[in-house]
């Protein structure tokens, strides 16, 4: 994918007294993205007097989250102490969950995505049959590890009130709408739990790893189904009601009257999911099951396939053109099985080049995600680990209350 040049700037510094409740969570944040790696750097990134910093830091020492280790050079003066994540076995886990998949990872205190496993996961079985198979999994990953469970994150396919931590309305996830999935994992593994939209983890995810990082940033999951989500300063932007970024089923006139699964017509994804390319084909006789079929296609340059994926990043590119003429971020990143496919990413960036004003575009980065797959991983548990950062001083108990579920079960 041919790329602009990434001319980004770096997020502006909020107000120190914006910073003040959550310093601990910004001071390991720091460290752990390796942003600063002593108390002089910290002082300088985060806009506070030396002395201040070195009160957080110590703190931070006497509860076991941060370590010092060697010296870095001198720019004049005593050279400064290297900090460090102390707690290395520390760990969170993470699940990012599709509609027929999961996939679950241990993701290390330093942000860094270890053991990673797929699971067996259909979400129209409801919440119960779900969270058990999750549960299972996790069991398994905590049985393999000796640290410390910090807390959970896990990304959901439909709409989630994060608040409450649970999915509201969902079209295609019967049982789930308003089912407590934070409290149940909470309850069973007696640490923090995470739950956000899937499309949301992904944009946090590819935000984490761009250098430099966008100021304002769009991430488009193309895949089987259609979301996006949207990151502002560092931070997603939920909207009033938790969905800003569902762009699954804006009406569009190209879908006319194709019934959606939300039970809407005309919605974007009647016409430009992974699904829907999957349906059309079925629908002119073309022995296609799934979006893996669909790919090989497209591979093989079927033209009805490869019509019909490029017809999708056109309507695909209307809706976000919109979007994108609106909110003017820096970049737009592409990821989901679709976003594989040059037919469809050529089509896609065609329309918003067409479509939006040429000052929007003028340094509009439109990328592929350098996370792929990993993506939603990456941010569920880079927002687990930021909740656990959140509570940076509680000690650290001599017994976790997962080990008795893992042998109970034996």
């Amino acid at each position: 994918m041919n790329a602009k040049s990434e001319k980004l700037t770096t997020p502006p510094k909020r107000p120190v007294a914006a910073r003040k409740k959550n310093m601990g969570a910004e001071v390991l944040g720091l460290i752990a993205s390796g942003k600063a790696r002593s108390r002089g750097e910290l002082a300088e990134a985060l806009g506070m007097a030396p002395s201040s910093i070195s009160i957080y830091v110590q703190s931070l020492m006497d509860a076991g989250w941060l370590t010092e280790s060697g010296s870095a050079d001198s720019t004049g003066g005593r050279k400064p102490k290297i900090l460090q994540l102390g707690q290395k076995s520390s760990y969170v886990l993470c699940a990012d969950i599709g509609g027929s998949h999961a996939t679950v990872a241990v993701m290390t205190a330093d942000g860094t995505l270890g053991h990673i496993d797929a699971v067996e996961f259909d979400v129209t079985t409801g919440p119960v049959d779900g969270l058990a198979r999750l549960k299972a999994a996790f069991d398994e990953m905590i049985a393999a590890q000796s640290g410390r469970l910090l807390s959970i994150g896990i990304s959901l396919p439909g709409p989630v009130d994060v608040a409450n931590g649970h999915v509201d309305s969902p079209s295609r996830m019967p049982g789930w709408h308003r089912y407590p999935v934070r409290a149940e994992l909470s309850g069973h593994y007696a640490v923090p739990v995470t739950v956000e939209n899937d499309a949301n983890a992904m944009a946090l995810g590819e935000y984490a790893v761009r250098t430099p990082r966008p100021d304002q940033m769009i991430v488009i999951k193309a895949g089987t189904a259609i979301g996006s989500g949207f990151i502002i300063n560092g931070s997603v932007y939920h909207g009033a009601t938790g969905v800003a970024g569902d762009i699954t089923h804006v009406r569009t006139a190209a879908a006319g009257d194709t019934l959606c699964s939300c039970g809407n017509r005309g919605c974007l994804e009647t016409i430009a999911s992974g699904a829907a390319v999957v349906r059309l084909l079925q629908e002119a006789g073309a022995e296609v099951h799934s979006t893996a079929d669909m790919v090989r296609l497209v591979g093989d340059a079927d033209p009805m396939a490869t019509g019909l994926v490029r017809g999708a990043g056109r309507h695909l590119g209307e809706v976000v053109s919109a979007i994108v003429n609106f909110f003017n971020p820096s970049a737009v990143y592409l990821n989901g099985v679709l976003s594989t496919l040059e037919p469809f990413v050529a089509a896609f960036r065609s329309q918003l080049y067409e479509g939006c004003h040429p000052l929007v575009t003028k340094e509009l980065i439109i990328a592929a995600s350098v996370l792929g797959e990993n993506a939603g991983l990456v941010g569920i548990g880079r927002l687990a680990l930021e909740q656990a950062f959140e509570r940076p001083h509680e000690p650290t108990p001599t017994a976790t209350p997962w080990r008795t579920h893992v042998n109970a079960a034996n």
